[in-house]
């Protein structure tokens, strides 16, 4: 019933209801003022927006002058009488506020309140006690006659009732649900699962269309409660409404009207809004700006809401975005349950392209959640390096970033496809642990692949200086020497550019430290390695520096072996773990053991050298380049020791975890 003084929101709308009462088909009365009232919610939460708007509006001057169009249009208004009331929005006094045509607005408000009461008062008298809060609601003024209305008036208008406190907009919710439930009850046939009524020629296969997409995407939330379809005819518009969760504002409504389609979707959660609106980037929607409304019954107090409107070239089309729209909505599903928990394995930016990636390719993040999130990957992390996980590191820090970005890739698509497949639980997450132990060896295998590319390094350098020392005597034995020692400058350097790439290997992997302490350690062996070349270029090659260069061969042609069965010992430990074949891992000791009794001769033979220094003739830069020359090499195989036996104890570490 309307209140005196109140203007029906559509006067032909109202008209319809009844003359099909005076007809007397009820079965046909209920359905019309079931679409009324969902029109009529629609209207009444648009006319919430412009309050809080103006009253935002006339809080904060000076700015542009709102835009509500979107919001109008979405609620199906065409006329922007309302829009006004926000831009000449000012404020008056102390929380009050004068708003031109304000006491239009909330007369229409009153009706669209009654026209959400009509339908359930028509099922049920009793309705709940909507009638009651109703009229208690009515019993204060909802503004001033004045075009004046207060701050309080707009919260008890437009709050959500926190605290067990009543308001218009909290009656408007509840009565929204019950809609719900009463066009879910009253629905007229089932089509694939939607409850619709009232379909006019054509909606059918659009209400299919965008069923089909539901459903083929439906399973992925597994037994969460959600995506429930109605589908009704108001107007010259299909309506076609989603229970996507069970929070009051989120909310998606598709209203389709000839071969253009207009959802509007409200959310809690802004980057859940942005992650919805990226799922369309291959279809051509045009998004309207988003809005943000305070409505402290929300969590944090506001919620958002956004309009996009697609215009398709055909039926064809239509009917495949329809599709399109339907299959992605069971992504938002505890989307940002899933995005928290994700947040304590990779960081934020990876984390919104992996929910990304899993919705475009129809994995999603339930199955990943209902596997065991987080702890899943954090039990396997412990179970496969033989210690608990770091507290406060990520999965990042333990692998590096784009390893983990592709394990968790896996992990999203293994727990989809094994969950959906009917696969135990038990089984995805060992098959979840198997693959953890593959990365962990990808990352340590990683840097053992720049520790040898390292050595052969050092070896071209020994080799190097090694041949220049057997041409000695030759008429180009001079130039060989001066040759020698500006390559190996070249090869230190980029040994170095090596070293470097272990330094942020390990940065990115907590398991390749000890190596990237390998890798320094051995870059002391090119060092030395290439101060030796250099120190022999101050050694002339004939007359008294043939003496010097025959005492430094023996020397030389140490470091070569020392160096071959180093990288001997690094290329072994690439592919050596627990079940290798006991060759392997004999042949690796013995490389070892062999670089320690190969410096033991190096020593000795430096100290011979040191010995011959009295005894030669020569300047004193001669002599110089030689002893510094002969230390260097001894230094190089000193240094080789040392990095074989870290290699050792890194090595055999490995093999006792794995």
């Amino acid at each position: 019933m309307l209140l005196p003084g109140h203007i029906a929101p559509n006067g032909k709308r109202m008209e319809k209801s009844r003359i099909v009462e005076a007809l007397g088909e009820e079965g046909l009365r209920l359905p019309a003022l079931l679409n009324e009232a969902l029109a009529a919610n629609d209207r009444a939460k648009y006319l919430f927006t412009v309050l809080q708007v103006a009253q935002g509006h006339a809080d904060h001057p000076g700015g542009p002058a709102p835009e509500l169009r979107a919001e109008r249009e979405a609620a199906g208004l065409a006329a922007a009488g309302f829009d006004d009331v926000a831009a000449a929005a000012t404020k008056v006094g102390e929380a009050r506020y004068f708003m031109p045509g304000v006491d239009r607005l909330c007369a229409r408000l009153h009706v669209e309140v009654d026209a959400m009461l009509a339908p359930l008062e028509a099922a049920d008298p009793d309705a709940a006690g909507f009638a009651a809060r109703r009229t208690r609601l009515a019993a204060e003024p909802w503004c001033d006659e004045d075009d004046c209305i207060s701050g309080e008036q707009i919260a008890a208008l437009t709050a959500g009732g926190q605290g067990g406190a009543d308001t218009v907009h909290r009656l408007v919710m509840d009565m929204h649900k019950a809609l719900n439930a009463l066009q879910a009850r009253i629905a007229s046939e089932t089509i694939d699962g939607a409850h619709a009524y009232g379909m006019a020629e054509g909606d059918r296969a659009l209400v299919a269309a965008f069923m089909r997409g539901v459903n083929r995407t439906a399973g992925l939330k597994f037994d969460h409660p959600g995506l429930g379809t109605t589908a009704t005819r108001s107007g010259a518009r299909l309506v076609i409404q989603n229970d996507i969760g069970t929070t009051d504002a989120h909310v998606l409504v598709v209203h389709v009207e000839a071969a253009r389609v207009m959802l509007t979707y409200t959310d809690v959660h802004m980057q859940r809004l942005l992650f919805f609106q990226g799922l369309f980037d291959a279809w051509r929607v045009d998004w309207e700006d988003t809005l943000s409304r305070t409505d402290r019954s929300m969590e944090d107090g506001v919620y958002h809401m956004c309009i996009g409107t697609y215009a398709a070239a055909g039926a064809a089309e239509l009917e495949e975005y329809l599709a399109f729209l339907g299959s992605r909505l069971v992504f938002l599903i505890d989307w940002n349950r899933a995005r928290k928990r994700l947040r304590l394995l990779l960081p934020k930016k990876e984390v919104m392209e992996l929910l990304k990636w899993a919705a475009d390719n129809d994995h999603g993040h339930m199955a990943f959640l209902r596997a065991g999130g987080e702890q899943m990957i954090f039990d396997s992390l412990a179970f496969v390096s033989r210690a608990p996980a770091s507290f406060g590191a990520r999965l990042d820090d333990v692998l590096g970033r784009a390893a983990a970005v592709s394990f968790m890739r896996y992990v999203v698509r293994t727990c989809a496809q094994g969950l959906l497949g009917g696969r135990p639980e038990g089984l995805v997450r060992d098959e979840v642990r198997a693959e953890l132990v593959s990365f962990f060896r990808s990352a340590q295998e990683s840097v053992l692949d720049i520790a040898a590319e390292h050595a052969a390094f050092a070896l071209e350098i020994a080799a190097g200086t090694r041949d220049a020392l057997v041409n000695a005597g030759s008429p180009s034995g001079a130039e060989a020497i001066a040759r020698n020692a500006q390559r190996a400058k070249a090869w230190e350097h980029r040994a170095d550019e090596l070293v470097n790439a272990a330094r942020a290997q390990a940065r990115q992997s907590e398991r390749a430290r000890s190596y990237r302490d390998l890798i320094e350690e051995a870059d002391d062996i090119v060092d030395e390695l290439e101060e030796a070349a250099f120190h022999l270029a101050l050694v002339p090659p004939d007359g008294n520096g043939e003496a010097m260069c025959a005492s430094l061969r023996p020397l030389a042609a140490l470091a070569v072996e020392s160096v071959q069965e180093y990288l001997k010992a690094v290329e072994t430990a690439r592919t050596l773990h627990r079940g290798s074949p006991r060759e392997d891992t004999q042949d690796f000791l013995e490389a070892i053991h062999r670089i320690m009794t190969l410096e033991r001769r190096s020593d000795e033979i430096h100290r011979a050298s040191k010995a011959l220094v009295p005894s030669l003739p020569g300047g004193f830069g001669a002599l110089f380049g030689f002893i510094e020359c002969a230390r260097n090499l001894e230094a190089a195989t000193d240094a080789l020791m040392h990095t074989a036996l870290h290699l050792r104890d890194a090595v055999l570490g490995e093999l006792v975890v794995q």
